[in-house]
C-alpha cells in the first residue's frame, strides 16, 4: 500500500482537488480544519510515541541499573565512598547503577527525538496548525501516479509519496 500526501494551501484549492480525485474515481482523506484531524486520520505525534518509549525503557532500566550497580560494588568490594560505610558503599553503587540505567533509557528509549522531534509526521502537523490543508490518497503505485498528475494541476506547496512496509 502506498500513500501520497499533498499541502495544499487553504480550504477552496483542497475541496477542488479532492472533487477532481473524485471525478476520477480516487479515494482521498482531507485533513484540516472542518476535515479529519492528524490524530482521527492516525498520523502519530512522534513526540508522544517517544515519550511512551522512553518510559517503557524508564520501568526496567532503573531497577536493572541499581541491581547491576549494587552487585558491581559488592562484588569489587571497592571503597570509593569511605563517609557512606560498607552498606552505604553497595547503595551508591546501586544508586548510580540507576541514574545510568535512566540515562540509556532517556538515550536510547527515545528521549532524544522528544527534543529534536524526528519523522515526516511532525512537519505535517506543523502544516495542518498553520491552517494548511492535506489530501491523503492510499492505494497501489498505479493509483499514486494518477494521483499525483491530478494533484499538481493544484500546485501543492509539497507532495510526497511513502510505501508502507508495516504491511507485507
Amino acid at each position: 500500500m502506498n500513500y501520497l500526501v499533498a499541502v495544499l494551501p487553504n480550504r477552496i484549492v483542497a475541496e477542488a482537488a479532492y472533487l477532481a480525485l473524485e471525478k476520477e474515481n480516487i479515494q482521498s482523506n482531507i485533513l484540516g480544519k472542518g476535515y479529519k484531524t492528524a490524530d482521527e486520520f492516525g498520523l502519530i505525534d512522534p513526540k508522544e510515541k517517544a515519550k511512551k518509549q522512553a518510559l517503557l525503557m524508564l520501568t526496567w532500566l532503573v531497577p536493572f541499573g541499581f541491581f547491576a550497580g549494587f552487585t558491581f560494588s559488592l562484588i569489587t568490594g571497592l571503597d570509593t565512598f569511605a563517609w557512606a560505610g560498607e552498606i552505604g558503599n553497595h547503595v551508591v553503587g546501586g544508586l548510580l547503577g540507576a541514574i545510568s540505567g535512566a540515562l540509556g533509557a532517556i538515550f536510547v528509549g527515545g528521549g532524544i527525538s522528544l527534543v529534536v522531534g524526528s519523522g515526516d509526521a511532525l512537519p505535517y502537523r506543523n502544516r495542518l496548525d498553520a491552517g494548511k490543508y492535506l489530501i491523503i490518497v492510499q492505494g497501489p503505485e498505479s493509483l499514486s501516479r494518477q494521483a499525483t498528475r491530478i494533484l499538481r494541476q493544484f500546485e501543492p506547496e509539497n507532495i510526497q509519496g511513502y510505501a508502507d512496509t508495516t504491511s507485507d
